[in-house]
């Protein structure tokens, strides 16, 4: 009768701690209902949009080499001050030679471009910015035929929580989402809850937050946050397990506390039947 008593017990020991110790695996599954939705145009066209800081290099290309050389001589990251440094260092010579010129954005979302002055570019693609020197250097008659190309050099996003390797990533392209900044930062840790992913953002001087369910295809590809934009901070949360907020050193506190009172239990339980 004690040997049955123990094992029923033990049982039952086990099933509530493991009941209270484990995270649903349901929660731990990315982009549940993909299955069921219907297929969407993806947005192959998606562009950043300039914001002050951005770092622009710029090229201009033409058949008269001579008429382009005074736009592509602007080797100094210039301000809206209007101030070019045309000097010889190495990089500048490095610059002169790929005919790529480089400007920041300044805090009015200007930049400051040769012989054309202030641009106002903020909120602009680096295609309408590309048009739009075209058409001034056009209509000015600088350049017959310019084919000017625009990329943004500053674009990084900064990951931080509950993940393998947390930090800034600095991305040489332009599109990122918010399933690839996870996946560059080593993926979640179990610690993680994937149902309340934090995305903070600046707009237009303001701070804006999405929440994103990674659980739910639907929410993630809707999201406002799935494309990153320059300078977001995606943060992951921890669940109810971690005794140390924010912080992946107690990723399985919660699980083996129910370990060592299961052991504890089973201590226990041992000396009652021995007796």
């Amino acid at each position: 009768m004690k040997i049955t008593y123990f094992i029923n017990s033990l049982i039952l020991v086990v099933m509530c701690s493991l009941a209270t110790g484990c995270v649903s695996t349901k929660k731990m599954y990315y982009m549940q209902g993909i299955d069921d939705m219907p297929a969407q145009e993806l947005t192959s066209d998606y562009q950043l949009h300039i914001q002050p800081d951005d770092q622009l290099a710029i090229s201009i290309n033409s058949r008269d080499r001579e008429l382009i050389a005074p736009f592509n001589s602007y080797m100094i990251i210039g301000t809206g001050g209007g101030q070019s440094n045309t000097g010889s260092s190495t990089a500048a010579s490095s610059a002169t030679q790929s005919g790529m010129a480089y400007f920041q954005v300044n805090q009015e979302g200007n930049i400051h471009f040769p012989i054309l002055g202030d641009l106002k570019v903020q909120g602009m693609t680096n295609t309408e910015v590309a048009a739009m020197l075209e058409q001034k250097l056009c209509d000015g008659n600088y350049v017959k035929d310019p084919s000017v190309k625009v990329k943004i050099m500053s674009f990084k996003v900064t990951v931080l929580g509950e993940v393998k390797n947390p930090g800034v990533q600095n991305l040489t392209n332009e599109r990122l989402t918010i399933l690839e900044a996870l996946g560059k930062a080593g993926d979640l840790l179990p610690s993680g809850q994937r149902e309340n992913i934090l995305v903070m953002r600046e707009v237009n001087g303001k701070r804006e937050s999405y929440r994103v369910d990674l659980t739910q295809a639907e929410a993630v590809v809707n999201s406002p946050a799935y494309y990153l934009q320059q300078n977001d901070v995606v943060y992951v949360t921890p669940n109810s397990a971690i005794k140390v907020k924010g912080s992946a050193t107690g990723t399985y506190l919660g699980l083996y506390g129910s370990i060592l009172g299961v052991l504890a239990s089973i201590a226990s339980l041992i000396v009652v039947v021995t007796k």
